[in-house]
């Protein structure tokens, strides 16, 4: 039976394994970049290296250059096409082999650890536990208490971030069960693959480790422990709470979606390590192996772009291991995620209800988790416009000025919106955190609860899942009858409906509309709560930001190239109605209602006729009525027509001009 450390209780479980001498890590344990520059011209001069000194736990990707990087001969690690697959080359161009070299990281944890001095050293030792696991957990064995970013700065297992022993040694112990960084590790000099059978004696006589069949290694799991953050919050003061926030929960989401069902069971690994399903030799030199299927890519696509592209940029005072050439293969990788694999946009054209066009705006989650997810900072901006003929703009929300900032975003932060008004409303689906005031925050250990959490939901998410009180819904969005529900109110849709309303202001004629969602992994808003403070990482990072491309992402966007919209005036009700503002909010309930039920409209004290008009999603009217207002504030009872289930827009003009808008699912 193979045994696993977890790591509140290594140093006990692993004494023999430890030195004793030394209590701080030494740069000279591992082999140094200088060793790695040199084997970069002939990488299967790597086979001469000595294996992996038994003392060591962990060793650096440079074990695993000899077999499986860039093959010359083309005869290994190459597929159907005859495409070099190779494992390295995929890997150190990723965020994964780069999490410890990541200026922006540095820059959070210098600015984290300037507002909480007394809690540094735990700071560092959290955030080094996922950044840099092998050089983190190494000092844990070897009985440090604190693994520290100067530490990491002179660490070459450190420096080779989440590498390919750090993976492969995860247990399959407590796995999907530890997170914020606890890692169940195998200690028994093993490497776990997805393949039975394997052919173990060049690992073993090259690299001191032996490889080992286990199915785990394709279970979502093994992204639990680091994408899936808990921390201790603290108040203004630096005091601990006793409460916690979750600060991101991807593991989570996932669960709670139909990629987490136990039918589907559509992995981390099956989106973000694209298998090939063609079978591939997974290692050079070696003629007698046989080919390997599926084949999983070791490219770790996300969707930080912006990241990648600063690292390539910067990659000698950063010190990375990629060349330009596996930065760009990846940024392309990555666009294609985000373009074609993420999030889809539908724009539609509803109706003209008198000076008023309605567009409406049905967007859908292509991700297994939410979107955006991960780093609190990461956001979806929705841009929608209207241009008539003539060229001029009639209407535009979510413009983003020459630093990509939003113009005309709500302070401290824009709400969630069910129906637009205005061009100064703006859809945007984020996570905001808050301090134990209130008060919106972007220091990680200040988050105390969340202001605002409407980030799309995965399809199959449901507020019944056990997991919902680490992934719940927060903000306006409760009460948007569409978002995450299908047209009969049922949960999991993973899409929302966002109902714009464009004022004509007496234009008749044909427009063009347009939708762009804009993917920004580092907001200006959010950049600025980091710029605030001063430390040389922070400096460092907002000069490299300074001559960054921080250009969002355009993931889902779509067009109407000509539509006609009619401003019909006050011909559609009593020629005693003038048509004045924008519409309001609608309240109205139960909501879901019963096909051919009484609903009731909340409207405040009115006098004279009230206009109600119900429309379906094509624009069409299928409810025209009148109601005589009672001067007073009151619940206003409707019947509803026998109509079709599904979403349908109401809408209440006053003849005092006031007018009303809403939605209702009719079931």
């Amino acid at each position: 039976m193979r045994t696993a450390f977890l790591p509140l209780s290594i140093l006990t479980f692993l004494g023999a394994w430890l030195w004793t001498a030394d209590t701080h890590v030494s740069p000279d344990m591992h082999l140094s970049a200088a060793v790695e520059a040199e084997t970069e011209a002939d990488p299967h001069a790597l086979l001469f290296l000595p294996p992996i000194d038994t003392s060591q736990l962990f060793g650096t990707s440079i074990h695993c250059i000899g077999c499986h990087s860039f093959d010359p001969d083309s005869l290994a690690l190459v597929d159907f096409f005859g495409n070099d697959v190779n494992m390295y080359d995929d890997w150190r161009s990723s965020m994964m082999a780069n999490a410890a070299r990541d200026p922006l990281w540095q820059a959070k944890v210098s600015q984290e650890i300037l507002i909480n001095p007394a809690h540094a050293e735990e700071l560092q030792t959290t955030c080094t536990a996922c950044h840099a696991p092998m050089g983190r957990y190494t000092a844990t064995l070897r009985g440090q208490a604190h693994y520290l970013m100067s530490d990491l700065a002179q660490d070459s297992l450190g420096q080779d971030g989440v590498s390919c022993v750090a993976c492969h040694m995860i247990s399959e112990e407590n796995l999907g069960e530890q997170f914020s960084g606890m890692i169940s590790f195998d200690t028994s000099r093993v490497l776990f693959g997805p393949y039975p059978n394997p052919f173990f004696p060049p690992m073993m006589q090259y690299v001191g480790f032996e490889p080992v069949h286990s199915d785990h290694v394709r279970d979502a799991g093994m992204c639990a422990s680091c994408h899936t953050l808990i921390t201790h919050s603290v108040d203004l003061e630096g005091e601990f709470t006793g409460t916690t926030f979750v600060e991101q929960a991807t593991y989570h989401e996932w669960l709670n979606s139909r990629y987490g069902d136990e039918q589907e069971n559509i992995t981390c690994q099956d989106c973000h390590m694209t298998p090939l399903e063609e079978p591939v030799v997974i290692a050079a030199d070696y003629l007698s192996l046989d080919p390997r299927a599926p084949f999983y890519q070791h490219e770790f696509v996300g969707g930080n772009v912006f990241m990648l592209r600063m690292l390539r940029d910067f990659a000698d005072s950063l010190g990375v291991i990629a060349g330009p050439e596996q930065f760009n293969e990846t940024i392309d990788k990555t666009l294609y995620q985000l373009e074609h694999k993420t999030l889809t946009a539908e724009l539609g054209y509803v109706a003209s209800v008198l000076d008023t066009a309605l567009f409406s705006v049905y967007l859908h989650n292509l991700a297994g988790h939410k979107f955006p997810s991960g780093y609190p900072s990461r956001r979806a901006v929705v841009e929608f416009w209207v241009v008539s003929e003539e060229g001029d703009t009639l209407f535009h929300s979510g413009q983003l000025n020459e630093d990509y900032a939003v113009i005309d975003e709500d302070q401290p932060f824009e709400p969630h919106h069910n129906i637009i008004r205005a061009e100064d409303e703006v859809q945007i689906y984020e996570l905001v955190m808050g301090d134990v005031n209130g008060d919106l925050t972007t220091i990680l250990e200040r988050a105390y609860q969340s202001l605002k959490d409407n980030r799309l939901a995965p399809e199959g998410f449901v507020s019944t899942h056990s997991t919902y009180d680490t992934v719940q819904l927060v903000g306006e969005v409760l009460s948007d009858l569409d978002f995450n529900r299908n047209d009969l109110g049922e949960e999991g849709s993973g899409s929302d409906n966002i109902l714009y309303m464009v004022p004509l202001n007496g234009y008749t004629g044909a427009v063009e509309a347009g939708v762009k969602v804009h993917y920004q992994t580092m907001p200006p808003k959010f950049l600025s709560g980091i710029l605030a403070d001063d430390t040389p990482e922070i400096q460092r990072f907002a000069e490299m930001y300074a001559q960054s491309d921080f250009e969002p992402v355009v993931v889902a966007s779509d067009f109407l190239p000509e539509v006609y919209v009619e401003s019909t005036g006050v011909a559609d009700v009593e020629n005693s109605f003038i048509d004045r503002g924008a519409f309001l909010p609608l309240e109205l309930y139960p909501n879901p209602a019963a096909i051919g039920h009484e609903i009731y409209l909340h409207l405040p004290a009115l006098t004279g006729h009230l206009h109600v008009r119900m429309y379906d999603l094509s624009g069409k009217p299928v409810l025209k009525t009148n109601l005589r207002a009672n001067g007073r504030e009151t619940d206003y009872a409707l019947q509803l027509p026998h109509t079709p289930a599904g979403l349908y827009f109401l809408t209440v003009y006053a003849e005092t001009g006031e007018k009303w808008m809403g939605k209702v699912v009719v079931f």
